[in-house]
């Protein structure tokens, strides 16, 4: 007895875990190195193709909770972050090239999964299969995935460029984390004056932009957590300011004032050699991204070692087509885990894959197949996928929004996200406890 599971990203990597681990041989397809898609460029598995944060470490934010479930769950993503992480404040970062050949190691050394580099073009029908390819599904499948199901969406992704240190100006910036949250020297931020900014943002909106060639782009839909820079400043002059450009919670040491506006750098690699533009996700023509982000003074010379991309996402309708469970509501041997079922964010996907291999490891065994408790994170992002009640559906990254109302609600908002981490992980401990005797 095998199971298939289609894509080495970090869902299909979850699930391929979940499954071996659960003593069941599992055939795991993947694409690369042989094809690749406009966004992926390493031969590697678990690749991080937009940021290196992996969101927030406090377990009273969302994020932070997401990651704890997961870790409750015996994550080995996780367990691969925790040991590559890069300075970022309070968040958890990590080195993208040491985590992916974390991951590919760790899968490739077990016995019970044997990768076959191929690229899969119809769902297969010869075992129960996880298909886990995410938002950048080749043609092929993405065809034959529209076929079967119809009300497949698309819309477009952006990532942020990757400067080296040694290039940004350090007499126009400064090391600090946010509030003073974190060390001193995860960030670099680079200070603006009212005058610099007006100039930077009049460069920035009437600046050139790179075609879009994955398919018809006369109404493409952007995805607001990825939102290309130039595209979220032309709703206003203001919107950077209170967006990715906010200076609040940090003061200029040489000036002892919070400037205009701020671009935050992050660290990209352990070694601190090349940090990313937090938040300036970008389709701008690479000439034009290196003369228009030149203009922030601290960046007046920088060494640009990535420009930003934009490309294709693809997510089904789940509400129509999954169940909580992560199987297909008409044929349960066949499940989705991933972007591709409208969870966003990279420790998302992850979480769904986790379900799916559980679960997928549950129908091999003619066991029940598992949701998480309501009140949990991945619980609640489970149900909001497959609720048939959800007339839009976009995708949804871990919020506190999704969870059940606290019956006595804090006002403080702290006091109110530490209710929801607590709540959620008693539930969590409970289930696992009824469940799997953990």
């Amino acid at each position: 007895m095998y199971i298939n599971v289609i894509g080495a990203g970090l869902a299909g990597c979850e699930a391929a875990m979940q499954i071996a681990d659960r003593g069941i041989e599992v055939r795991l397809y993947e694409m690369k190195p042989h094809k690749h898609t406009p966004a992926h460029k390493s031969d590697l598995f678990g690749e991080l193709v937009c940021s290196n944060s992996l969101k927030a470490m406090r377990v009273e934010s969302a994020a932070g909770l997401l990651k704890e479930e997961m870790r409750r769950l015996n994550s080995f993503l996780m367990k691969c972050a925790d040991k590559c992480q890069v300075p970022a404040g309070g968040a958890l970062a990590v080195d993208r090239d040491i985590f992916a050949q974390l991951v590919t190691e760790g899968i490739k050394n077990h016995p019970n999964i044997t990768v076959i580099n191929e690229e899969i073009t119809e769902i297969p029908d010869d075992a129960i299969t996880v298909i886990a390819t995410g938002p950048l599904t080749s043609d092929g499948l993405a065809d034959a995935i529209e076929r079967r199901f119809g009300d497949s969406l698309s819309f477009f992704d952006a990532a942020a460029p990757i400067v080296t240190a040694e290039s940004v100006d350090m007499d126009y910036a400064f090391t600090a984390s946010r509030y003073d949250r974190g060390g001193d020297d995860d960030y670099i931020n680079c200070p603006m004056n009212k005058e610099e900014y007006e100039a930077f943002y009049q460069a920035l909106v009437s600046a050139e932009r790179a075609p879009l060639h994955d398919f018809d782009v006369s109404n493409p839909k952007v995805y607001e957590g990825c939102m290309p820079v130039e595209v979220l400043a032309q709703r206003g002059e203001g919107t950077l300011r209170f967006g990715p450009m906010k200076p609040v919670g940090l003061i200029n040491p040489r000036t002892g004032h919070r400037a205009w506006a701020l671009l935050q750098l992050r660290k990209e690699n352990s070694a601190g050699t090349m940090y990313n533009l937090v938040g300036f996700q970008t389709n701008l023509k690479f000439p034009e991204q290196k003369r228009v982000f030149s203009m922030i003074p601290a960046l007046h010379r920088a060494e640009f070692v990535r420009y930003g991309v934009m490309h294709r996402n693809t997510f089904i309708c789940s509400p129509k087509i999954l169940n909580s469970d992560f199987s297909v509501k008409e044929n349960k041997s066949l499940l989705f885990a991933g972007q591709i079922t409208g969870v966003e964010g990279y420790m998302e996907s992850a979480a769904s894959g986790i379900m799916a291999g559980i679960n997928a490891a549950g129908i091999a065994k003619n066991e029940p197949t598992i949701t998480l408790p309501e009140d949990t994170m991945i619980g609640a992002l489970s149900r909001y996928i497959s609720d048939p009640g959800v007339k839009k559906f976009q995708p949804m990254g871990a919020n506190f929004g999704v969870l059940p109302e606290l019956l006595n609600r804090p006002r403080d908002k702290r006091e109110r996200a530490a209710a929801y981490a607590n709540r959620a992980l008693d539930s969590l401990n409970i289930f696992l406890k009824e469940n799997f005797g953990e």
